[in-house]
């Protein structure tokens, strides 16, 4: 009972935070003619309530696409239909068509911070409370702490909350951990059913497929294509198949409806990435501008075959040798990959890589602590845009405070903490003295905290040169991008060497 009273404590810490943060200014407040991603929101609300479904996703004089256009899958629309008629109930004027365009008022905000913070406890919340409290071999303290420093994460709440007020990025994360904590404990159709939900609701969550198409055809090979593993694998095609099915029926009347929802999702017209993100083609470009020198669809397959490339030695490992930690670190690696190689990034994306580092914090929290405030920071432009920084500061220093008070990250950096002894050990067969590894990552640690530091501050207190007015941003995506690289190499360290310290922890055995 202990446990659970200090996990309502927590969840209560959370979600002040999270309504604090609420309380500043949003996307494009009182800016015309777009008003920003929180009049996208109210417009969505505002088109599925006044339109019939086939319209959602078609330009018309009542649906002019090029105004925050519907461009999520069926379960978002639905979502912004069930809000819509909470909203017709308390004020139709919210949702009147046409009239309603960049709405704004007190009561209405109000509304809309609501709808995130219930979203949240409906959803999000539950999933990582009942993720932290079933997780094995660590001390009732150390769950209760896990779950406070994951609710602290500062990335999600300065997007859901901050910049954007209410994109509900934590529905489709939090249907994605449900998704990650049923298959590992064996519910698997409930957790593809859960899965299924989070990439009908942002079409993003696509990051994750892999692994976890990976970890269940791995789990049927396991159980035998010719016995068990093939029930389980006709069951899971079903409850896919089903799944898709429901939210997708409206739109398989006619075939011009699903080939325009498909459009609407992947946008691929746009390019190869849009503003400032940290990844390797907005990196890239500054040396060379690859969006002028190459056609469109060779930027589509190069960006596909890097893509491909990065993630497919960790999905053949889970393939192989399926097990829920490996599943875990394949999460990482795998919308790491997404992030940085593939086409139409957007900075936000970055949330996609954090959830699952979240559900490693308890393993290596030194690595994720440190991801996770890089994750952070590299979303620096688009929070001092709106106006964030206080908040941004604030968040990330509760953060790091509840991660080095919890788990005494600095006491974490042996290669055993790091999960890098079999790595060293393989590396110590050709060079004997290779032993400073920890003391490498260390000092990469604080050369990085600082360079953030830094880079914040100037951004946030000087105006960058004439010539060169992107000049901040493109240094945070940068150095953000040299980070990412790193740790994309180092979670796939341990995931390809994970199987050494299985094997001779059953010869110990």
């Amino acid at each position: 009972m202990e446990k659970w009273y200090l996990m309502t404590v927590v969840v209560l810490i959370g979600l002040t935070v999270r309504w604090t943060v609420s309380l500043n200014s949003y996307s494009g407040a009182g800016k015309p003619p777009m008003f920003g991603d929180y009049e996208a929101q109210r417009h969505w609300q505002e088109i599925t309530f006044n339109l019939p479904i086939k319209q959602w996703y078609f330009n018309s004089s009542d649906n002019n696409l090029q105004y925050w256009g519907l461009d999520y899958p069926p379960l978002t629309a639905y979502h912004s239909l069930l809000c819509a008629y909470v909203a017709k109930f308390i004020n139709p004027d919210w949702i009147a068509l046409h009239t309603s365009r960049g709405y704004e008022s007190e009561t209405h905000k109000l509304f809309m911070r609501t709808t995130v913070l219930v979203a949240d406890l409906l959803i999000y919340i539950p999933a990582v409370v009942l993720y932290c409290g079933y997780l094995k071999e660590i001390s009732t303290k150390k769950k209760i702490a896990n779950a406070l420093c994951i609710l602290l994460y500062p990335g999600l709440i300065l997007i859901d909350y901050g910049h954007f007020q209410n994109t509900y990025n934590s529905v489709s994360l939090g249907f994605a951990l449900w998704g990650i904590l049923g298959v590992s404990c064996d519910w698997d159709l409930l957790g593809s059913l859960a899965f299924c939900l989070a990439i009908n609701y942002k079409q993003m969550e696509l990051y994750h497929s892999l692994p976890f198409f990976c970890f269940l055809l791995g789990k049927c090979f396991q159980k035998g294509l010719k016995g068990k593993g093939f029930v389980l694998l006709i069951k899971l095609a079903c409850t896919v198949v089903a799944s898709f099915t429901l939210c997708w029926l409206p739109f398989f009347t006619e075939r011009e409806q699903s080939l325009q929802v498909l459009r609407r999702l992947f946008p691929v017209d746009r390019g190869l990435f849009e503003d400032k993100v940290a990844n390797i083609w907005c990196s890239f470009s500054v040396i060379l501008k690859i969006k002028d020198i190459l056609p469109h669809h060779i930027q589509l397959i190069i960006s596909f075959f890097f893509t491909f490339l990065s993630l497919l030695p960790a999905c053949i490992k889970l393939l192989l040798q399926p097990s829920p930690k490996g599943f875990r670190f394949t999460l990482v690696s795998c919308a790491l990959s997404f992030f940085l190689f593939s086409f139409q990034v957007h900075e936000k994306s970055i949330l996609l890589v954090s959830l699952p580092v979240c559900l490693v914090l308890n393993e290596i929290p030194f690595m994720s602590t440190w991801f996770l405030l890089v994750s952070t920071f590299s979303m620096l432009p688009l929070l001092l845009k709106d106006e964030l920084l206080v908040p941004s500061v604030v968040t990330v220093v509760a953060f790091f405070v509840a991660c080095a008070t919890s788990f005494s990250i600095f006491e974490k950096t042996s290669e055993e903490e790091l999960q890098l002894k079999s790595f060293s050990s393989s590396v110590r067969k050709y060079l004997p003295r290779f032993t400073f590894l920890p003391r490498i990552i260390q000092c990469l640690f604080f050369i990085s905290v600082i360079t953030m530091v830094l880079l914040t501050s100037i951004t946030a207190t000087l105006d960058p040169p004439q010539k060169l007015p992107d000049l901040f941003s493109v240094l945070v995506c940068f150095v953000s991008c040299l980070n990412f690289l790193f740790f994309w190499v180092y979670f796939n360290i341990i995931i390809m060497w994970d199987s050494k310290d299985a094997r001779n922890q059953k010869k110990t055995n």
